[in-house]
């Protein structure tokens, strides 16, 4: 792996006037580190080591703002059962600021001036522009119309919904009362939507009329038609409509209310509402988040206000070092946990870019780069396969545009490929902090991520989070330096899940997380801690190859393929094949070509000499295998348990959890595996 000459390092100047060595200072200032000059590294060790003092330093420096008692403080203890590594609301789990009160979106909502909150953009260009002054008002009237229906604290409001500012409106209007937030993104089909908000029996329903993707306009209301009748807890259906466009208004959306009559209702003006903030516990549910159902209904994970707040704080301000005059976009959909992580930048007053379609559309395909340049953005968001897919299209945005703004680029959905790593600093932006990060749904955080004071390495994440005691371990629970294994936790965290819904004595939760290595948290990760202290990942654990015995991670494959022009993805899984000495398992690769390329034995020799050359020949396929397209989740990830269910003849069990189903048909009954 080369990662011994880094590829960017910040400067003195950089490196000082952080909010990470701001906040090293307040640490010194306060007798906890022995001087403000220690490495981040040193940063993490006493950060896992004494994590009621750095919460409680990072609750300070965030500047959360919670009921303060009689005494002066806001809460009774930073943590309790710190041994305890249990579901928080189980009687043995461990307990996180006991006693303080607060409120997500009063949190989120301390700027209250002209400045702009939001800024919307889609495939055609830039859109609507929020101040944070407007969007207190419309969260306000919004709040009041919920109360109207009688919303109250502890409802679901479930949101069916494009990222626009009227998602990130009644999100915060939800959250400010105590009402509990789910979303899905409005690509998900009927299923998909009852197979997530069937479960959680929401009180408000907020849907788009339809959205834009790829050039194309794609209706809702039909499909609502479908969807609505199926949850009788829903007391009123909210729906949002598309500038320009009139959609299929079928008799069922007769019943329901338009968003201008909701946040013009005369009863909600009558009441001249003024932002009404709940505070609640520390572990007040806030959010409900969805695994990716592909082998069975998705699990439903309960996300505490507090962890979730104090955890995006840590990752903005620290990490990211996010700043009130910056700019950030992340391209995400409001069905993956990176919408919630990208709204949390409201904290810190930033700017933020909301952009919904297509990523490369055809009539455009640099459009993300002409937003980033137009809007100033300092901080970009994205995933390893938008990098990768936008190099394949040959864009050299440091060509075309002035990214002068851009501080940092984050990626995240997958591993980061070496290559796309020489792609960014070559092509896009060579003087930027890229910053590989990765985490999940289930923890709606980062295990590892960026460092803006220390080098970036070619092929590696920066750094463990603070306050997140990560390690890589063997099957038998023993640390592993230089070489990869599990991904666990060994601490108690604020982000942990407080439960999953309808999971009575917490089975469900137990088994995700703690049943491979009781009391730690085994994450799924295949990973590896490098010399220099970073990460590498190298796939979910439950998707590595075994060919021989030796466990093979799948991007350590990907990396070496999609190096070559012919191939825009790839997907690699193992194959059972019968013999006459028993059933052995062969490594079988599928690419997706370029429109012009074909697999001949030419480029079938070049993919497996790669492989050998830059790997080992355990890495090399036995068998490799064109297919017209690789199905992903609606979150971007390839699928390969997917497909490997399908090539094995079993049934995928949830494919509303896919974004393209349809790619399955074609890993059905191909001659290479059955002949």
């Amino acid at each position: 792996m080369s990662v011994d000459q880094p590829l960017w390092t910040p400067t003195e100047a950089q490196r000082t006037t952080t909010q990470w060595a701001e906040f090293t200072r307040l640490l010194a200032s306060d007798g906890l580190l022995p001087n403000p000059e220690v490495d981040s590294h040193a940063l993490w060790r006493w950060s896992v080591t004494q994590p009621e003092r750095f919460w409680a330093a990072l609750w300070r420096f965030g500047g959360v703002i919670a009921e303060v008692r009689d005494d002066g403080a806001p809460y009774d203890d930073v943590l309790r059962g710190r041994e305890r590594m249990a579901p928080p609301t189980r009687e043995d789990g461990p307990t996180w600021f006991p006693g303080a009160r607060l409120n997500f979106a009063e949190n989120l909502l301390r700027r209250r001036d002209h400045g702009t909150a939001l800024i919307s953009w889609t495939e055609q260009g830039p859109g609507r522009r929020v101040s944070y002054a407007e969007l207190a008002n419309e969260v306000a009237l919004c709040a009041a119309a919920m109360r109207a229906i009688g919303v109250v604290e502890g409802d679901r409001v479930a949101a069916w919904m494009p990222n626009v500012p009227e998602t990130v409106v009644a999100m915060l209007a939800a959250t400010s009362i105590g009402a509990v937030w789910s979303s899905c993104s409005p690509d998900f089909g009927a299923q998909g939507v009852l197979d997530r908000f069937g479960q959680i029996e929401p009180s408000l329903l907020i849907l788009a009329e339809g959205y834009e993707y790829a050039g194309t306009y794609c209706d809702v209301l039909e499909r609502a038609a479908q969807v609505v009748p199926q949850l009788p807890t829903v007391r009123q259906t909210w729906v949002v409509p598309v500038a320009g466009r009139t959609s299929s208004r079928t008799e069922s959306a007769q019943e329901w209310t338009w968003w201008h009559d909701v946040m013009h209702a005369q009863r909600v003006i009558d009441a001249s509402p003024e932002l009404r903030f709940a505070r609640l516990p520390f572990d007040h549910p806030l959010y409900i988040l969805y695994s990716s159902g592909t082998t069975g209904l998705p699990k439903c994970i309960v996300h505490g206000a507090g962890g979730t707040l104090l955890q995006h704080l840590k990752e903005h301000m620290l990490h990211t070092d996010l700043r009130a005059d910056d700019t950030i976009f992340y391209f995400t959909t409001c069905g993956w946990m990176m919408w919630n992580w990208l709204v949390s930048a409201l904290a810190v007053g930033s700017t933020l870019v909301l952009y919904d379609g297509a990523p490369i559309p055809s009539a455009d395909p640099a459009i993300l780069w002409r937003m980033a340049e137009q809007e100033r953005i300092a901080v970009f968001g994205t995933s390893a396969r938008y990098l990768l897919a936008l190099e394949k299209t040959g864009l050299r945005p440091r060509e075309t545009f002035a990214l002068d703004s851009l501080r940092a680029i984050l990626s995240t959905g997958s591993p980061l490929a070496e290559p796309s790593y020489d792609f960014v600093y070559r092509d896009v932006a060579p003087a930027v902090q890229l910053a590989s990060i990765s985490g999940g749904t289930d923890i709606v955080s980062c295990f590892a991520l960026g460092d803006p004071t220390s080098p970036v390495y070619r092929g590696a994440l920066q750094m463990r989070g603070l306050g997140m005691a990560v390690d890589v371990w063997n099957d038998d629970g023993e640390p592993l330096r230089g070489e990869p294994g599990e991904l666990v936790c060994t601490q108690p965290f604020p982000s942990m899940p407080v439960y999953f819904w309808n999971d009575p004595g917490h089975i469900k939760y137990s088994a995700a997380y703690f049943e491979h290595f009781p009391g730690v948290w085994r994450h799924g990760d295949w990973a590896e801690l490098t010399s220099h202290d970073g990460l590498v990942i190298h796939g979910r654990s439950d998707a590595t190859l075994n060919p021989g015995g030796v466990r093979i991670g799948t991007a350590e494959i990907y990396r070496q393929v999609e190096t070559l022009p012919e191939v825009l993805e790839s997907l690699v899984t193992e194959h059972a094949v019968a013999g006459g000495s028993g059933t052995t398992a062969r490594i079988v690769l599928f690419v997706r070509l370029q429109p012009d390329a074909t697999l001949d034995d030419a480029l079938v020799r070049r993919i497996k000499s790669r492989i050998r050359e830059h790997t080992s020949p355990h890495h090399v396929p036995q068998l490799i295998v064109a297919v017209p397209d690789i199905p992903r989740t609606r979150s971007g990830k390839i699928s390969e348990l997917a497909v490997r269910d399908v090539i094995h003849g079993r049934t995928v069990k949830n494919v509303e959890a896919l974004a393209n189903p349809e790619a399955l048909a074609h890993f059905a009954s191909l001659p290479a595996l059955t002949g």
